[in-house]
């Protein structure tokens, strides 16, 4: 008797400036599809918990200096010391929502001076997402969300030209929403049906990698 390969889960990525909600959010859809019955898991990068997402939370919190470059190739390697639980997940039939991913390490590398090409090199060969669900937010909310500033990165003029360099890296397989002035429910509704799609369309569909075209064009 032959027995039926597990339905690979999907890779769905939420991106976005700082404090645009992308953490509530991605809690609420591995709730939701849990409640579904489809399996499901949150992960966040960077991941605070190995040894290298330590260095990246004191540089984070301001309490340690990096070289751009080194912060930008401990950023990749973070992602890449979690791959092979990934995808050991992913094709077990778990759905992984993401907060953050290399779209991030792109975006905001670009906006301190790096050549777009030389971040996105790190990344090749990472698993690639199979949505990744983008959320702007107007810079005046986006400053006045509580706990905005007390981490690097969080000033205005830079958060912009992050948003900038985010603007240059959408693909096909990203999905734009507005979080402007939409209650946290309301956000959540509005995002569920699109990972709910993604989930069933990855299932027969092979686990694709990361391939950056070449590209340099960054906002600094």
């Amino acid at each position: 008797m032959s027995v039926k390969k597990a339905c690979r889960g999907a890779l769905i990525v939420l991106e976005g400036c700082d404090r645009v909600g992308k953490t509530t959010q991605a809690k609420l859809l591995v709730e939701s599809l849990k409640n579904n019955g489809k399996p499901a898991q949150l992960m966040n990068f960077p991941d605070r918990t190995t040894a290298i997402g330590k260095m990246l939370d004191q540089y984070l919190k301001q309490s340690q200096e990096l070289d751009d470059h080194a912060v930008h190739l401990l950023f990749s390697a973070n992602r890449w010391e979690c791959v092979s639980s990934m995808e050991k997940l992913l094709q077990e039939g778990t759905t992984l929502v993401v907060d953050r991913y290399s779209d991030s390490g792109i975006a905001f590398s670009a906006a301190k001076g790096l050549p777009v090409s030389w971040c996105a090199a790190s990344d090749s060969g990472l698993p690639r997402p199979d949505l990744v669900l983008f959320l702007t937010l107007g810079g005046t909310e986006l400053s006045s969300r509580g706990g905005y500033g007390q981490e690097r990165y969080e000033e205005d003029s830079f958060q912009q030209r992050v948003m900038r360099n985010y603007n240059e890296l959408k693909r096909d397989y990203w999905n734009v929403v507005n979080a402007d002035e939409k209650s946290v429910e309301q956000l959540h509704s509005e995002l569920l049906p699109l990972v709910t799609s993604a989930v069933a369309a990855a299932e027969d569909k092979p686990l694709l990698t990361l391939d950056w075209p070449k590209a340099d064009n960054p906002e600094t």
